[in-house]
């Protein structure tokens, strides 16, 4: 807003909207201080401080009765030295008051909050669960967020994250062989009710998601974490690396292929088949699945996919073979 030409109606409301709690905050401030902070000219700010005398509660009829009705200010120091104080407020100590119910919602979704690692000893958090157990119009039923089955693997993400160091865990993607993965932790998100991680993969030499529920045995590492800060993409972006396999099963065996659909593609085909498509890192990681389903699930590509199940199921019946 420039500090030489009028300010609009409308902009001056938006202005003494937020000029209250400014100055409430600042106690005293100078009124070229005031100014500069809402870019506007000096004689402007002085103005709208002078309108704040005239505004405050309605009494009957529409009009102000009391002069403790009105906002006020230190007249004598606004004259003498240019600087703003204000001496009464009115409707600000009134605040509503929450229910305990709606306290205990927010005080759950805090406790959540704190879980994330990094905002484990946050103040501001702490702060406001105090607050809210105070502000409520009634005391709120005491709340407990039960411990997850991940809540182990976030300990060791937060303290890799405050010490700045890598961690390193095992990690089963669906169908694939368990693999040590040493990661640089980025971020912690929630999406859906399942919690992720995003960190430089040492392995892939990339940013990767790990899904918090396939990691086990995890722990901090020596290892200082370079890319620490790097940014992360969307959660569910596609990797630069990644394949596209497509596989094509019977409708009534979707619900045994849960873990794999949950990101996928899917498709209906002729004969009631379904075709569903999934973005891997390793073509490989669905030799597993076409193996164990007995034929009823179909790989259609890639072709190394293709060869990694044939093989698989290849090994397979020869161990039968040199056993009969």
């Amino acid at each position: 807003m420039s500090d030489d030409r009028p300010v609009a109606a409308l902009d001056r409301a938006a202005l003494l909207l937020q000029l209250v709690p400014y100055l409430l905050g600042k106690g005293e401030v100078s009124v070229t201080e005031a100014a500069a902070e809402f870019e506007v000219a000096p004689e402007q700010m002085r103005a709208m401080v002078e309108r704040l005398t005239v505004i405050g509660l309605p009494g009957e009829r529409g009009y102000w009765q009391l002069p403790h009705d009105l906002f006020d200010i230190d007249w004598d120091l606004l004259d003498r030295d240019d600087v703003i104080a204000i001496t009464n407020t009115v409707g600000l100590e009134r605040s509503p008051r929450l229910t305990a119910r709606e306290a205990a919602a927010l005080l759950a979704g805090l406790q959540l909050a704190r879980s994330l690692p990094g905002f484990g000893d946050s103040e501001l958090v702490t702060g406001l669960l105090s607050k809210l157990a105070r502000g409520a119009a009634a005391a709120p039923a005491a709340v407990i967020v039960a411990p997850g089955p991940v809540d182990g693997v976030r300990d060791v993400v937060d303290e890799a994250l405050r010490s700045r160091v890598a961690v390193t865990f095992t990690y089963r993607a669906p169908g694939a062989e368990p693999i040590t993965r040493t990661v640089d932790p980025i971020k912690v998100h929630i999406a859906n009710g399942q919690w992720y991680l995003q960190g430089w993969d040492h392995l892939r030499q990339a940013v990767r998601t790990f899904h918090l529920d396939r990691v086990s045995e995890a722990r901090v590492t020596d290892i200082p974490a370079v890319h620490g800060a790097d940014p992360v993409p969307e959660l569910f972006a596609p990797a630069d690396d990644e394949v596209v396999a497509r596989f094509r099963f019977p409708r009534e065996v979707a619900p045994l292929l849960s873990d794999y659909l949950e990101r996928a593609e899917v498709e209906e085909a002729d004969g009631g088949r379904v075709v569903a498509s999934l973005r891997l890192a390793d073509e490989q990681s669905l030799k597993r699945l076409a193996a164990r389903r007995g034929g009823e699930v179909e790989l259609l590509e890639p072709a190394g996919a293709r060869r990694a199940a044939a093989a698989w199921a290849s090994a397979g019946l020869a161990q039968y073979a040199h056993e009969s």
